[in-house]
This record gives C-alpha cells, structure tokens and sequence, in this order.
C-alpha cells in the first residue's frame, strides 16, 4: 500500500529547510566579518607596497579589479531580470515548464512527482491517453493510482477529426495505432476500476486545443498542435493558488475541462459492454455505439409530405400535384 503523505509533513519539512538556509547564511556572513580586517590589513602593507612599485603588476590588478567589477554588475543585472522573471512565474503559478525531454527534464519531473501529496480526484483531457498515463514511462502512470476518483476524455477515434489528426502526423502513425493506444488507456483505466477506482471515460469527437492533466493542486498543460505529436510539445505546469484563485491559470485550465465534460453531445464509455452512450440534455439516453464505429442516427425526422403534395412559395402553403 502507498503511504499517503500528510501536507502538514511538507510544512514541516518546508520550514526546517528554510531555518537551516538561514543559519547557513548567518555564519557565512560572520565569516565574512571576521575576514574583513585581516583581508583589509594584507591589501595596505603587503600588496599595495608591491603594486606601487611594479607597473605590470599594478595593469594587472586594475584589469582584475575591472573584470570583477563587470561580472558583479552583469551577476546583479541578471539577477534583477531574473526576479521580475519569478514574480511573472508566481502570478502565473506557474511551477515547472520543459522544452525538451532528456534525462534532466525526467529527474526533475521525478523530484516533482515525489514531492506532491496523494491526491483524491484526477481530470485528464488528451487525444489517446497513452503517453499521458497509459504508458509504463508516462509521469502520471504511478501517481494517478493513488487517486480515487478519475476523468478523463479522449479523442473519438471514429470522428473525423482522428483521421485529420492521424493525416497529419509523419509517418508510421495509422489509425489502428492510434485505436491500439486508445485500447491501451482502456486496460489501464480498468485496472484501477477493478480496485475500487471511480472512473468515468467520455470521447469528444473534436481535437481539444489543450491537453490538459490535473492531479491534486498542479494541472500539466502542452498544446495540441496539428501535424506534431502532443509529446514533443513544451509542457508547463501550473498550480492551484489557495490564498487567491483568480491568480494564475490553474482555474481557467480546470474551467476549460469542465466546459467540455458538461457538454452532453460527448458520450460516456460503458466499461461493461464497451459501449459508447449518447445522452441528451436531462441525461436521457438516447443511442449507443461500438468505439470506433460511426454513430447510429436516431433523431426524430418530421414526416415528408405525400407525394402528391409539394411546397409553394409561400410559407406553410401546400399545392396539390395532380
């Protein structure tokens, strides 16, 4: 069993790391003190005597203290750039952000699955699901076990917009690899339903603009963009801001799943038959269909007229063909 950790642990272990920070400053600026007069000493009779009578080597202390000086102020340039740089970051909540995807991106990654508390509820928004949280290697495969209640909305892969979607990516990628990927999520949704999981699977027959994965507090968002795979894409990863929720993107990105999961015209999967069920605005169902088939039309038609009888001109004016 995973051990849940508490988050009055992580406030805990916060403030310890923040005392120690701060003793190590504190003795490192008494070092500083006490090394001042001996310093100050050693420049006015031992090496300024030596400077003021070789011209060579008093070029070289002024193109040293020079060098010194510029890397001092480029040091505190970069420094104040990048403290209006973090105070952007922290408006935005932002946490973490990756361009590229090596071994240190994965360790920090780790760092930061590790550090994030047991969460209760899960919302996942993507195309197939598998390099979200199907696959082994995915960063969310491990975490989301320990949630208990799950959604998430894939891509339909018998809309038309997973074929655009397939059309445009290089090749190698079919539409049965991306149906195989989409079967993989499956098992691994039903993995966790069978222990006990609250899962809930829809299908949205449109490519989502964002792929969208919130656990917990953190939300990992990357752009879909058509002819590139979602993988490849920068990921960022904002966090919920407790003191004041209209700050940072943590809550529009969750607005923008439940904007999308609340719209009836996507239907729900039936782990049980697996089935897709199409309902209606009161929730009444109204059609089921196998995945990855076409949806079966039911809607009410009116009824044509006779073949005698057809429309004039004028509205709700009948003509009889004779």
């Amino acid at each position: 069993m995973i051990q849940q950790r508490h988050p009055r642990d992580n406030r805990w272990g916060g403030s310890l790391l923040a005392v120690l920070l701060h003793v190590l400053i504190t003795l490192l600026a008494v070092g500083i003190a006490f090394a001042l007069p001996a310093g100050a000493r050693y420049i006015l009779y031992q090496w300024w005597p030596k400077v003021a009578e070789d011209a060579n080597l008093l070029l070289a202390t002024e193109i040293g203290l020079a060098a010194a000086l510029a890397l001092l102020f480029s040091i505190s340039r970069i420094a104040w750039e990048n403290r209006h740089k973090v105070q952007i970051a922290e408006m935005a909540a932002l946490v973490y952000a990756r361009d590229t995807h090596n071994w240190f991106t994965r360790w920090r990654e780790r760092r930061l699955m590790k550090s994030l508390p047991a969460a209760r509820d899960a919302f996942i928004l993507t195309l197939t699901g598998y390099n979200t949280f199907a696959s082994v290697d995915s960063s969310l495969h491990e975490p989301l076990k320990t949630a208990y209640e799950i959604r998430v909305m894939l891509l339909n892969p018998a809309a038309g917009a997973a074929q655009r979607r397939v059309n445009s990516l290089p090749g190698g990628v079919t539409l049965q690899s991306f149906m195989k990927e989409i079967e993989t999520s499956i098992v691994y949704l039903s993995a966790l339903r069978m222990q006990g999981r609250k899962i809930t699977l829809k299908f949205c027959d449109h490519e989502p603009f964002w792929k969208v994965a919130g656990l917990g507090e953190l939300v990992w968002v990357q752009y879909c963009h058509c002819g590139f795979e979602v993988k490849y894409e920068p990921e960022y990863v904002f966090a919920s801001n407790r003191e004041n929720p209209r700050r940072g993107l943590f809550v529009p990105f969750y607005m923008y799943f439940l904007e999308l999961w609340g719209d009836p015209r996507h239907p729900e999967f039936d782990f049980d038959t697996r089935e897709l069920v199409y309902r209606d605005e009161d929730g009444s169902e109204v059609n089921r269909a196998k995945l990855g088939e076409r949806r079966r039309r039911m809607e009410n038609r009116a009824p044509r007229a006779p073949w005698n009888v057809r429309r004039t001109n004028e509205p709700g004016a009948l003509q009889t063909v004779s």
